[in-house]
Order: structure tokens, then C-alpha cells, then sequence
């Protein structure tokens, strides 16, 4: 039961998401640092730990639980102080970034998804912690 509470609804959604997010993100950092890692290497690390933001979010949604739901609430907060942190620097000094991240620009390249993402994740798991019911 506690797995289908995160799942369920608006929820459901957001495992789409996260999942969707994911497999982009594994794919294009994955290609990056294996072929061109030289070219930007702080730009595809950054890259690389948002594709594992996105993977350990997804699965915490999924597997559910209140274990799960604080888990994947801190990894929220966590993702959305780097689209923010990442965001700013990328705006602020465009040459330390000869090529984008996922987060660069608050997300520009992904239709500012990386930025609005954890902030519904963050209000639908805190919505999820009031419907538990209270023994």
C-alpha cells in the first residue's frame, strides 16, 4: 500500500518524469564522459550527477514507503539547490561551461523541466507525508 500512495495520480506523473529525465540524462552524460570528456569535464560531471539524482528519485518513488518518500524528499531539495546553484553559475560565467549540463540555465535545454520537476516532487511527496493516516 504505501508504494501505490506515491504512485498514484499526480504522482504516477511524476515517475514518468523522473524516468524520462533519466534515461536522457544516464544517456547523454554517459556518451559525453566516455567520448568527450576532455572537452568540458565539469559539465559532464555535473551531468552525470543529475542522471543519478534522476535514477535514485525515480526508484525511491516507486518502491515507496515513508522511508522512501523522506528519501526522495531530501534528494528533491538537493536537486533543485543544483539547478539553481548550477543555473546561476552557468548564467553568471558561460565560459566556465563549453558545453551544457542538464541543469545549465535552469534547465533551458530541457524545456526548464530540471527546475520545475523537483519543485512538484518536492510539494506532491510533502502532500503524500499529510495523507498518511496517523495510528
Amino acid at each position: 500500500m504505501a508504494a501505490e500512495r506515491l504512485v498514484r495520480g499526480p504522482g504516477m506523473l511524476l515517475v514518468w518524469l523522473y524516468g524520462v529525465m533519466s534515461v536522457g540524462a544516464v544517456s547523454r552524460s554517459a556518451y559525453q564522459i566516455a567520448t568527450e570528456f576532455d572537452r568540458a569535464p565539469l559539465a559532464y560531471t555535473l551531468s552525470g550527477i543529475a542522471a543519478v539524482v534522476y535514477v535514485f528519485i525515480t526508484y525511491t518513488l516507486v518502491r515507496g514507503g515513508e522511508t522512501a518518500r523522506r528519501a526522495a524528499l531530501v534528494c528533491c531539495a538537493a536537486e533543485l539547490a543544483g539547478v539553481l546553484v548550477v543555473g546561476t553559475w552557468t548564467v553568471l560565467d558561460p565560459a566556465a561551461f563549453p558545453d551544457s549540463t542538464v541543469w545549465s540555465e535552469f534547465g533551458y535545454g530541457y524545456v526548464f523541466i530540471p527546475v520545475l520537476l523537483p519543485v512538484t516532487g518536492i510539494l506532491w511527496l510533502r502532500r503524500a507525508r499529510r495523507a498518511v493516516p496517523t495510528a
